[in-house]
């Protein structure tokens, strides 16, 4: 064994990883690319993984798991899980079809929004993080309505590409809303922060969602809240961007960027 083999070998694995808001789409085969690595080269040495919502662009149903890039991700994730990594999910405003079919498949756990994991001595709430961005009243009113589990049933019960066809049209109107809308708005509302941090008795948060990557430290009387923003991923042109969060045994949370280099 060389001496950096035996290095490799010394370091400790992560207790866990972070990620959301990869987009997994088939016009971005580079981002596609550079999450499999991370599988492959990170997140099966780590004991946990979470995917926090939007690992693909958009969802349809479970019956859409041989699509090519679905079957790649599905078969990448299961040798996550088969290597002995738990992995954990809670769903995106992308993804937020995927069911039992999904994690049957990949070995993955789905985890409501909101789920509160005790990880190397951190009480740590994970969300994605949409249902905190209160201020855009008219996408929590779609959002209620598309989480309602008899919108659900008669969604699904329409032929796929029927389906396909409609989430073509709402990410169109999706895109055309967000140009009217004012930056402030399609960000977290502070008081919804606050009251997750508070609902669940966390002093850390992490998410997902804004495409803001960033460490957020706040004091409430004698404790120190701390919210971590997971970055989004575009890997097609440099600047490369997106990354994951790791937690480490002490329980220390370190940022790495898309090539894995410490951020």
């Amino acid at each position: 064994m060389t001496r950096s083999q035996q290095g490799q070998q010394a370091q400790p694995q992560p207790v866990a990883l972070f990620v959301s808001d990869v987009h997994l789409q088939e016009s971005m085969p580079a981002t596609t690319a550079a999450f499999l690595h991370f599988l492959q080269q990170h997140a099966r040495h780590a004991q946990q993984l979470y995917v926090l919502g939007d690992l693909f662009e958009y969802w349809a149903g479970d019956d859409d798991l041989d699509a090519p890039l679905h079957a790649q991700v599905v078969a990448a994730l299961r040798a996550v899980s088969d290597a002995g990594t738990a992995v954990f999910w809670i769903a995106g405003n992308r993804d937020f079809l995927v069911g039992a079919g999904f994690a049957a498949a990949t070995g993955a756990t789905l985890l409501d929004d909101g789920t509160v994991v005790q990880l190397a001595g951190q009480r740590i709430v994970l969300a994605h993080g949409d249902a905190q961005c209160t201020d855009d009243t008219a996408y929590i009113a779609f959002r209620n309505q598309v989480r309602h589990a008899d919108w659900q049933r008669d969604f699904l019960a329409m032929p796929l590409v029927q389906r396909k066809a409609i989430i073509d049209n709402m990410r169109v109107q999706s895109r055309a809303a967000q140009h009217a809308k004012s930056a402030e708005i399609m960000d977290v509302n502070p008081a919804a922060i606050a009251a997750l941090f508070d609902a669940s008795d966390a002093t850390i948060m992490i998410h997902g969602h804004t495409h803001r990557p960033a460490t957020h430290v706040t004091q409430v009387g004698n404790q120190q809240r701390i919210r971590h923003v997971l970055p989004d991923w575009d890997c097609e042109a440099l600047p490369r961007r997106g990354g994951w969060l790791a937690i480490d045994a002490s329980g220390r949370i370190l940022s790495h960027d898309a090539d894995g280099t410490p951020a």
